[in-house]
């Protein structure tokens, strides 16, 4: 088991491997479909208006050696303070169009999701020194109490909660690296080892 603590350096990223047991402290940030489109459209396709500079730099300093987490939070708010319910991962395939150019443009060192992601993302890992982590799901409630503080939440009233930025600080929370920065993939690796078994059961039925 590895601890990691955010940001973390690009040296310390390539020291892993697929199949190493996490546990990240620090800050990270959340973000899904709309987050994503967002940061494409408005500070990757072009530079920041004058209005979304300062958003553009809050976001930079957190995504900067840090992690995205693929996460649509259920928040309760208590005297004016956030508080994670749950926070269970959301699938990273839909991110796939999106994420290689955030990991370049913002130095992101780890995705965080469920369900892997594709052939563009690795590479990305690979060429930037990043990680994607895979995040137990139906752990919600659990995971959620790994999130020991809400910093800031930034497009709140534009895309939901589920779809907004939120920036928190989490200790002690559970992964495991499945596409690591050297090119490898274990979503790749059982995709092939499962895709064998089932043609050779195949080949197996039509012999009789």
């Amino acid at each position: 088991m590895t601890r990691l603590e955010l940001p973390v350096s690009a040296e310390k990223i390539s020291e892993l491997k697929t199949g190493d047991v996490v546990k990240i402290s620090g800050v990270m940030v959340t973000a899904r479909d709309a987050a994503h489109k967002f940061l494409i459209e408005h500070f990757i396709e072009r530079s920041p208006a004058p209005e979304e500079k300062d958003l553009y730099d809050k976001l930079s300093s957190v995504l900067k050696d840090g992690m995205i987490y693929h996460c649509g939070p259920v928040v309760a708010e208590e005297n004016g303070k956030y508080r994670f319910v749950a926070a269970g991962p959301t699938t990273s395939s839909r991110e796939e169009p999106y994420e290689s150019h955030v990991i370049e443009k913002f130095g992101v060192r780890g995705i965080i999701g469920k369900g892997g992601m594709g052939d563009q993302t690795l590479e990305a890992c690979k060429k930037f020194k990043s990680v994607y982590l895979h995040a137990v799901g139906g752990a919600a409630s659990l995971l959620a109490n790994s999130v020991v503080d809400v910093i800031d939440v930034y497009m709140k009233e534009e895309f939901g909660v589920p779809e907004a930025f939120w920036v928190i600080r989490v200790k002690d929370f559970d992964a495991v690296v499945t596409m690591d920065s050297h090119g490898n993939s274990l979503h790749k690796t059982i995709a092939k080892a499962s895709s064998e078994i089932f043609n050779d059961l195949i080949r197996k039925i039509s012999k009789g």
